[in-house]
């Protein structure tokens, strides 16, 4: 198990490990900085090239982010962002979006303290499964600054102007239940339930066409900010596109005779 593709950032990994299972299509970024998993600078270009390794590896066709331990992680290096340059910190947020400029589906699997970038990057992942333990936050604001990845614009976009100030403005945490109710995880199980939950979704999100996945994670992101009209314009174009393909007639096919879809990813 290493990580599946040369990169000089990737020789001596940081504070976490990558991971792959071909027999399962599947590959693993591992927080393993016990016992908090705190996530420092240098770890965040690091775990930027690990996505775009797996993003261009063949055998993996879904990635997940998970940890070791009680926590997914109590946030970033605290001392880190007065020893960074200002350089350095403009493009924090450009590597934690790392997974959400990935081509394949990513499942963040968070339990317990899931704070700060923790909670950004997870919010940059296409699926979050949280356990009963996880505890979501931003608490930037006790260190008087505001969260400076992404997390209270993505968090805006899911859940609306007044609960993300309530979330941001006050540092409040948020359960797993209650990160269900409000659309933040997309699926809430027991601590002991995590792994077989993330394995689940991996083998389902495996069912269906590379091709398709690839084509509808595109067309979501793309037309975030979108009006309607030019969201449906762009799912037309996106819909016409996939007519033409190998996987399309194969699930065509595949579905008038009954049978499972052999997707080739064409």
């Amino acid at each position: 198990m290493t990580h599946p593709i040369p990169d000089p950032r990737l020789d001596t990994l940081d504070g976490f490990r990558v991971e792959t299972d071909p027999a399962a299509e599947r590959g693993d970024i591992i927080l393993d900085r016990p016992p908090m998993n705190v996530i420092n600078m240098g770890q965040r270009d690091q775990i930027r090239a690990a996505f775009e390794a797996l993003d261009h590896d063949d055998r993996v066709r879904v990635i997940v982010l998970r940890a070791e331990g009680e926590h997914f992680s109590s946030g970033g290096y605290i001392k880190g962002f007065l020893q960074a340059s200002p350089e350095h910190v403009s493009h924090l947020a450009d590597n934690v979006a790392a997974p959400w400029r990935a081509s394949k589906p990513v499942i963040a699997a968070n339990q317990g303290y899931t704070f700060g970038v923790g909670f950004e990057i997870s919010l940059a992942c296409d699926f979050r499964i949280a356990t009963q333990s996880c505890r979501y936050a931003l608490p930037e604001q006790k260190l008087g600054q505001i969260p400076g990845s992404g997390g209270s614009a993505r968090l805006q976009a899911i859940i609306g102007i007044a609960r993300t100030k309530d979330v941001v403005m006050r540092s409040r945490r948020i359960t797993g239940q209650q990160a269900y109710d409000w659309g933040i995880a997309t699926e809430v199980v027991e601590d002991s339930e995590l792994a077989a939950a993330t394995a689940r979704l991996v083998d389902e999100l495996r069912g269906f066409s590379p091709l398709a996945q690839r084509t509808a994670k595109k067309l979501i992101n793309d037309s975030e900010n979108a009006t309607v009209a030019i969201g449906i314009e762009l799912e037309g174009h996106a819909y016409s596109r996939l007519r033409q393909s190998d996987d399309f007639a194969e699930g065509v096919n595949a579905f008038h005779e009954k049978r499972k879809p052999e997707f080739s990813g064409r």
